[in-house]
């Protein structure tokens, strides 16, 4: 069977090309609850992440664990307005994390020049707002990287696992068939809304969510342990409908279709 050219790929950001771990996002979910007497625990903290931020809190608070456990603090569950109040909460502190920790993730200002040279387009996609990545485009784009087209989850109807996103991306780089465009994400919502474009769909496991380490952290881990982990976050992935799982970034311009 031949492999169909690949002209776009659609980038996330948090996780897959920035923020290695996609730990500033959850920070401030851990922090957010935390200041209205509630403890959430990592995964919890984790388990929405890709979506778009408001859904996110919502679907956290929502957690029959988190529910209980609001309802013994505050003498009911929460609400919708107690959601959007951490919302409003959630966007100063994610702008504070955010100033100092948007780190590109190591080789991929490289992976994508060399993409580039063959000819691929490149847009990204973002759970964040376009209030948030006005700090972090600049940030990314000093340390060498900076997609073509950046689309943000307040820009379209619905964010992820939606496709609107993505189909935003591909009328603004004028790429079509769909399915010569590949989704990069860290997510299993990113590869869900990636398959409703009718896109190739890449999973991130090592840089990402779904391991959730640091660069040295993650490189500290025994061999065989790290490589455990891995194969379980791939197997997830594939199970999500993946067509392709790397560790990182700097491993797209091996695969096929380019």
């Amino acid at each position: 069977m031949t492999t169909q050219k690949i002209n776009a790929i659609i980038l996330d950001w948090a996780g897959t090309t920035v923020d290695y771990g996609s730990l500033a996002p959850t920070r401030v979910f851990l922090d957010i609850f935390r200041q209205r007497g509630i403890e959430i625990t990592v995964a919890e903290a984790r388990g929405p992440m890709g979506r778009a931020k408001h859904e996110h809190i919502e679907m956290v608070a929502n957690l029959p664990r988190v529910a209980e456990r609001w309802n013994q603090v505050h003498g009911r569950r929460p609400t919708a307005d107690d959601v959007t109040a951490m919302y409003h909460d959630f966007l100063p502190l994610q702008k504070q994390i955010l100033a100092a920790g948007s780190d590109v993730i190591p080789g991929v200002p490289e992976a994508i020049r060399t993409l580039r040279d063959m000819g691929i387009k490149i847009g990204s996609t973002t759970g964040y707002t376009r209030e948030l990545m006005e700090i972090v485009i600049p940030l990314a784009a000093a340390q060498g990287y900076q997609p073509d087209v950046v689309v943000c989850a307040d820009e379209v109807r619905a964010g992820r696992p939606a496709p609107w996103m993505n189909l935003r991306v591909a009328e603004m780089l004028n790429v079509y068939p769909l399915d010569t465009i590949m989704i990069v994400d860290d997510t299993l919502v990113g590869i869900e809304a990636g398959r409703n474009a009718g896109m190739k769909t890449v999973g991130v496991t090592m840089s990402g969510n779904e391991l959730g380490l640091t660069l040295d952290a993650a490189q500290q881990l025994p061999t065989a342990e790290l490589n455990a982990q891995l194969e379980t976050i791939s197997g997830r992935f594939k199970e999500a409908g993946a067509d392709f799982v790397i560790r990182s970034v700097t491993e797209l311009p091996q695969l096929p279709g380019f």
